[in-house]
């Protein structure tokens, strides 16, 4: 297999018009609003979604160029290989956040805890569901306890430059 081919079901809108903008989490900027526009021929597929809390977007790294097999993440200076790592920097860019929905407004999904890019390409959503999609004995591997103490206390830290 060489090509594998995704066609965008919408695209995400946000303030952040850039990396640097960006949150480095969505979990990091509780606050961050956005609206997911899933366009007009998927729109039945929003069907009963808004009855989760919380969904899962997969979507396209659209402003990556290239990739690094080796990269230093944004909660540290030592770097890490890519898959160990949450970076876009990726062979194949495909970035996963999971939101908060607020509403649904026909094929508009109100989302906030967002830090993504505006204009990113969607290319899937899931619903995140806590008895499928929590594993309490799940390890951080190299990300050690003080950065995921962090998260209880920010509020949008945002990436370095």
């Amino acid at each position: 297999m060489d090509k594998v081919v995704y066609r965008p079901i919408g695209i995400i809108h946000t303030g952040f018009r850039d990396k640097v903008e960006a949150p480095i989490q969505g979990v990091f900027a509780r606050a961050a609003k956005g609206v997911v526009e899933v366009f007009p021929e998927y729109a039945d597929g929003l069907k009963d979604i808004e009855g989760f809390s919380h969904i899962i977007l997969i979507y396209h790294f659209h402003l990556a160029d290239g990739y690094s097999l080796v990269s230093m993440p944004f909660l540290e200076e030592e770097q890490h290989g890519i898959f160990a790592i949450r970076h876009f920097k990726r062979p194949n860019p495909i970035g996963l956040s999971i939101v908060r929905l607020e509403s649904v407004r026909g094929n508009k999904l109100e989302i906030s805890e967002v830090d993504i890019i505006d204009g990113t390409p969607l290319l899937d959503i899931k619903p995140f569901v806590p008895q499928f999609d929590n594993r309490p004995d799940a390890k951080s591997g190299w990300l050690g306890n003080p950065h995921l103490d962090m998260v209880k206390g920010e509020s949008g830290r945002h990436r370095p430059e």
